[in-house]
């Protein structure tokens, strides 16, 4: 593929994104931005929210990784389904009965100032680490496939990147979103869809041909056997309901688009069509991962190793097989498709980060719409400069899959959330509000002490993503430790 012709993909796309935007932020107000006027149709929502929960690291990674994991990560996306029975009975019904625009000022309601400040703070860390991630990923396939050749520095490729989500973002904010969203979710799954296809055409197999091709791989196996192995499936299983509590209901990013919707029930059956869609778009993508190493290997092609470890490098599996080695037409497919779903990820990333911000920390609403708009804008800006920042360091010191890196890191930031929160919930003990940022830095630092002497300490088991649910625990005995009984919880949004 030539430079120019994908230059000139990403410059169509972004000219419809770019009219999208024109078209939905016709006057915007704060209202709009930060919660699409909670007018948004709930079909509309959940198919955007396919787009956004899946990002380029789904794209690439978890096809990249079935060598090394086969299909363990489907035990992860089994969890995902108790983790969003979970949101939506237990989380949705208590943000929509408060009218929250940001999910954290629960946390002022129940336990006080430093609880709240915290809990936005985590997220604020969380979601920016987790967008950078998943920007860097798109970033990097794009340096390989255009502007290497280019003479393109990757920090200007990373810096153009976030500046083109800024333009399409700053005016309408989710408003917008929804829409492009939705769009970029069409997008990816037709890219998804037409490479299944193309590399099962190339390898002769008709559809029955290909489910059986898939179902007796070895690549297919979910892991059973091995308590310790950080593949076991119901350490995966547990991970996954938890990873999705965090990443999804305690997180501004997703649930800002279901406090978008008219009302509960709406929401509700956002969220029900939401997590079929997301299970079986998983099994689409770790269903290409197979049929990405079965074209290799009947083509006699050589992956990309690490030079370190001698092992096929994964995240890199999918883009050199599109750019270099599929038709133009599976390549042009290729691009769009990780364009579509990177970009639906991060422009709700940053907005999301921006909400957060002016409610949590700016307090927005007290001052004139005029007024608020600019801060916002500002705050918009603020935080594309700060994501550009995070992904030059993540460049630097990156060394293991994206999408591996991506829920180590929520282990340790979305942690204190779900401590948060499940205390509230849980408990009708109240808080000594002051205490809680320093319960909530040491329990990270503490369950990083532990991932990394655990096969010294526990026999040889190793944490894999059920880090997050350990931080979690003991955030949750720290806070039991600063709590005190209370018979009438003080501000309780119980």
């Amino acid at each position: 593929m030539s430079p120019t012709l994908v230059l000139s993909l990403i410059a169509g796309y972004f000219t419809v994104l770019i009219i999208i935007s024109l078209l939905t932020s016709r006057k915007a107000t704060s209202e709009s931005f930060f919660i699409a006027n909670r007018n948004a149709p709930w079909y509309m929502v959940a198919f955007a929210m396919i787009g956004t929960s899946l990002s380029g690291v789904t794209f690439i990674s978890v096809p990249g990784m079935v060598l090394g994991q086969a299909w363990s990560y489907m035990a992860v996306v089994f969890g995902y389904i108790i983790g969003y029975l979970v949101i939506g009975t237990v989380l949705m019904p208590l943000y929509y009965r408060l009218q929250l625009v940001s999910i954290y000022t629960y946390l002022e309601q129940r336990f006080g100032f430093w609880s709240y400040k915290t809990g936005a703070f985590f997220f604020l860390l969380s979601r920016a680490i987790g967008a950078a991630f998943r920007l860097f990923l798109v970033a990097g396939v794009l340096q390989f496939a255009v502007f290497d050749a280019m003479g393109v520095p990757f920090a200007v490729t990373v810096s153009v990147s976030i500046l083109l989500i800024y333009l399409y973002t700053f005016r309408g904010g989710l408003k917008t979103i929804l829409w492009t969203d939705a769009f970029q979710t069409l997008a990816m799954l037709t890219c998804v869809g037409v490479s299944i296809y193309l590399i099962s055409s190339e390898l002769n197999l008709g559809f029955k041909q290909m489910v059986q091709t898939i179902r007796d791989s070895e690549l297919s196996r979910i892991y059973f056997s091995d308590l310790k192995d950080d593949k076991f499936f119901w350490k995966q299983f547990a991970s996954g309901a938890f990873i999705t509590i965090v990443m999804t209901g305690l997180d501004q990013d997703l649930m800002q688009k279901n406090l978008s919707c008219r009302n509960l029930q709406e929401a509700q059956k956002n969220m029900f069509w939401f997590t079929i869609s997301i299970v079986l778009v998983n099994v689409f993508f770790l269903s290409l991962g197979i049929l990405l190493y079965k074209f290799a290997e009947a083509k006699g092609i050589q992956l990309p190793l690490n030079p370190a470890t001698g092992k096929v490098i994964g995240d890199n599996v999918f883009p050199l097989l599109a750019t270099e080695h599929f038709t133009l037409f599976a390549g042009v497919i290729f691009i769009l498709g990780i364009i579509a779903v990177t970009y639906a990820s991060a422009d709700s990333a940053l907005t999301a980060l921006t909400t957060s911000f002016c409610v949590d920390f700016l307090d927005i609403k007290r001052f004139p719409e005029q007024q608020q708009a600019r801060y916002r804008k500002l705050t918009h800006f603020a935080f594309s400069v700060l994501l550009i920042v995070i992904i030059l360091i993540f460049k630097a010191i990156n060394d293991q899959s994206v999408i591996t890196a991506v829920f180590k890191a929520a282990g340790y930031t979305y942690g204190p959330l779900l401590g948060l929160y499940s205390f509230g919930l849980f408990s009708r003990r109240s808080l000594h509000d002051r205490l809680v940022p320093y319960i909530c830095l040491a329990c990270p630092i503490l369950t990083f002490i532990i991932n990394a002497n655990s096969k010294a300490w526990f026999g040889g088991y190793e944490f894999g993503f059920e880090i997050l649910i350990l931080n979690g625990l003991m955030t949750f005995l720290g806070l039991l430790a600063i709590s005190r009984p209370a018979s009438v919880v003080v501000n309780s949004a119980r």
